[in-house]
């Protein structure tokens, strides 16, 4: 276990693949931690080097008191890739993780020659959608919203498997005041002109039956970008690197190769 001290947070993070190889960052989504990215690793390519981490607020990460601003997350990652010596990498966010993308590749391009937007959006849901389910959770807990999420993050028959235990329960262990947290920096958080300036190769990835981000809505925020490209997994939900690895990482090594590796 590695931790960062960026000063006003101290992150956890872990690097696998090999030295001197492509930087490869990834970014979790709201209520997991970096083990989000586990089932891909074994299908990804040699000739790596992959910085994963617990964002504020999640895994063995700090979790100070909210609401936090997307701005000090997009800070906290830039922080993180100094700290660890990760420049010109391509960069994968999903969900939340995708907007961290967005907002970095906006201020450091140095930090991010390449971006893959996997299930999120420039803007995603309402301020008032959000703060209904803030005021949930911080009055009756994680588990008072874990089965409406399962239902949007993950297809019916992947709910019936075993390992769909181990997600809900990673759900449920998120502290209160990191999810919150989180879930206040989307709320605030509208990205559409911001990403449409962007000039950079980039991958939008999204699943079929996905209740948080549809396809239409990842579809849409890739266009802002010109020369960017979509990819739909069928029959996956808003995490489709869990529900099917082989082909999320097949897609990703594909864009991958497009930059060099």
């Amino acid at each position: 276990m590695h931790m960062a001290d960026l000063g006003d947070i101290s992150l956890h993070y872990r690097i696998d693949g090999d030295e001197g190889g492509m930087p490869v960052v990834f970014a979790n989504s709201l209520g997991t931690d970096l083990r989000l990215w586990d089932p891909i690793l074994p299908h990804l390519p040699s000739g790596l080097r992959i910085l994963r981490f617990d964002k504020r607020g999640h895994g063995l990460s700090d979790a100070p008191d909210g609401p936090y601003a997307m701005g000090k997350l997009v800070t906290d990652a830039e922080k993180l890739m100094e700290h660890t010596g990760f420049t010109g990498a391509v960069f994968v966010g999903l969900s939340i993780g995708g907007m961290i993308a967005q907002g970095l590749a906006a201020k450091r391009m140095d930090l991010v020659r390449a971006a893959v937007l996997s299930n999120t959006a420039a803007k995603i849901g309402t301020r008032e959608m959000w703060a209904e389910r803030i005021a949930q959770v911080e009055s009756q807990g994680m588990a008072s919203a874990a089965d409406a999420t399962m239902q949007r993050w993950f297809s019916e028959p992947f709910r019936q498997t075993v390992e769909f235990r181990a997600w809900r329960n990673m759900f449920l262990r998120t502290p209160v005041q990191g999810w919150t947290g989180c879930a206040a920096a989307i709320a605030g958080t509208d990205f559409m002109s911001t990403t449409a300036a962007l000039r950079l190769p980039l991958l939008a990835i999204s699943g079929s039956v996905d209740g948080s981000t549809p396809p239409d809505l990842v579809k849409e925020t890739a266009d802002l970008v010109p020369g960017s490209s979509h990819e739909l997994i069928r029959g996956a939900g808003h995490l489709p690197c869990v529900e099917k690895p082989e082909e999320y990482a097949a897609i990703l090594t594909r864009f991958l190769r497009a930059q060099g590796l």
